[in-house]
C-alpha cells in the first residue's frame, strides 16, 4: 500500500515544482516587459540635451545684431507727438537733429525742451535778457530748406505795434475768405486751436530754423499737431474767425515765445524775405518797455470805437446803431454826408 502511494506523491511534487517554475517564468516575463519600457523614460534626457545645444545658435559674431543698437540717435522724430491731446504739455527728449519728410537730418535749436500743444508761449523767457546775438539761418538751399510767403499776395492792413489799449503782436495781411494759407518755413505743427475771443482758428508752427510762426483768424485748419510741413505746404484757409472785423491773416513771428515784428524779416510790399540770415538780439524786444510805460503810467485815457462798413450801410444807419449824430462821424473821419462809403472801410465812431 505504501509503495502505491509513493508514485502519487512523486507525481504531486513534480506538478508543484513545475507550477512554481511556471510562476517564476511568468514573473520573469513581466520583468522583461518593464525593462522594455525603460528606454522610453531615458529618452527624455537626450532630448533635453539637444535643446540645450540649440542655444548655441543664438551666438552671433556680429555684435551689432546681437542686441538693440540704433543706427541714429533718438530725436524728436521718435516722439509720438501726433498722439498728444490738445492742452497737453510734456518734456521732449531732444537730440541735436530731427528728420524731415525728405529724410534729411537738420539741426534744431536746443532751447526747445517743451512740447506744448496748448500755450502759445510755454517757454517763459524774456527776450530782453538775451546776453548774446543769436544767428538764425532762415533758409538753407544746400539742405533744400527754403521759404515761402504765407499768402499769394501780402498787402499789409495793420502793422506790429501798440493799438489803442493793447499791443498788436503781428502783422495783418489782407485776404479773401477761403484763400490758401501756407507754411513760411519747414517745421512741425505745434498748435491747432480755437480762440473765440482773439485768434479764432489759429495754428502755431515750430520751424527748424529756431523760429515759430502763428497764423490767426483761419476759416479752417487743415493740419494737426505733430505733423511735419514743408515751406509752401497748405496749412489752412483764410477767414475772419475770432476777434476780427473782416477777412485777414494775423501773422506772427516768435523766438522762444517772444514776438518779433514780422517786417524786421519780410518786405511784404515787395513780396520777399529781406535775407537768408537774421540776428536775434535783446534790442528786438525793447517794445516791452514801451508797453509797460504806456500801461503803468498813463497821463490820460480814452476809448476809441471803430466800425467797419458792411454792404448796404449808410452814415445814418451806422449813427443810429451807436447812438451818435452823423455830424460826429463825419467830423472824426473828415468826410461829408455825400461821401460814398466803400465796403470794408473803417470809420471812427467815438
Amino acid at each position: 500500500m505504501l509503495l502505491r502511494k509513493i508514485p502519487f506523491f512523486l507525481l504531486l511534487s513534480l506538478c508543484t515544482l513545475l507550477g512554481q517554475q511556471a510562476a517564476v517564468a511568468q514573473k520573469g516575463v513581466k520583468k522583461d516587459l518593464f525593462k522594455g519600457k525603460a528606454p522610453k523614460i531615458k529618452y527624455v534626457k537626450p532630448d533635453t540635451t539637444v535643446l540645450i545645444k540649440h542655444e548655441e545658435l543664438q551666438e552671433n559674431t556680429d555684435k551689432k545684431k546681437a542686441g538693440f543698437s540704433p543706427v541714429r540717435k533718438l530725436s524728436i522724430v521718435s516722439e509720438d507727438t501726433s498722439s498728444l491731446n490738445l492742452g497737453e504739455q510734456s518734456i521732449v527728449e531732444m537730440s541735436e537733429e530731427v528728420q524731415m519728410n525728405d529724410s534729411v537730418w537738420v539741426k534744431i535749436a536746443g532751447y526747445y525742451a517743451i512740447w506744448d500743444t496748448h500755450n502759445i508761449n510755454p517757454y517763459r523767457k524774456d527776450g530782453r535778457t538775451l546776453k548774446e546775438t543769436v544767428p538764425i539761418k532762415l533758409v538753407d538751399p544746400a539742405k533744400n530748406h527754403h521759404y515761402k510767403m504765407p499768402l499769394v499776395k501780402t498787402p499789409v492792413t495793420s502793422d506790429f505795434g501798440f493799438r489803442g489799449y493793447r499791443w498788436h503782436y503781428g502783422t495783418d495781411l489782407d485776404l479773401d475768405t477761403g484763400d490758401s494759407v501756407k507754411a513760411a518755413f519747414d517745421g512741425v505743427v505745434r498748435i491747432s486751436k480755437w480762440d473765440g475771443g482773439g485768434y479764432g482758428n489759429y495754428l502755431v508752427v515750430r520751424h527748424v530754423n529756431g523760429l515759430e510762426t502763428l497764423y490767426g483768424h483761419l476759416s479752417k485748419a487743415l493740419v494737426k499737431p505733430g505733423q511735419l510741413v514743408k515751406a509752401g505746404q497748405l496749412l489752412g484757409k483764410g477767414g475772419s474767425t475770432g476777434r476780427s472785423s473782416g477777412p485777414h491773416l494775423h501773422y506772427e513771428v516768435r523766438y522762444e515765445g517772444n514776438p518779433i515784428d514780422p517786417e524786421e524779416i519780410y518786405n511784404f510790399p515787395d513780396y520777399l524775405l529781406k535775407g537768408q540770415n537774421f540776428e536775434v538780439t535783446s534790442a528786438l524786444f525793447n517794445y516791452y518797455n514801451k508797453t509797460k510805460r504806456s500801461s503803468s503810467q498813463p497821463s490820460r485815457a480814452r476809448r476809441t470805437v471803430y466800425h467797419r462798413v458792411r454792404s448796404g450801410e449808410v452814415l445814418g444807419s451806422i449813427a443810429r446803431k451807436y447812438g451818435v449824430p452823423v455830424s460826429q462821424i463825419t467830423r472824426l473821419n473828415r468826410i461829408s454826408t455825400r461821401t460814398t462809403l466803400k465796403v470794408g472801410r473803417s470809420l471812427r465812431i467815438k
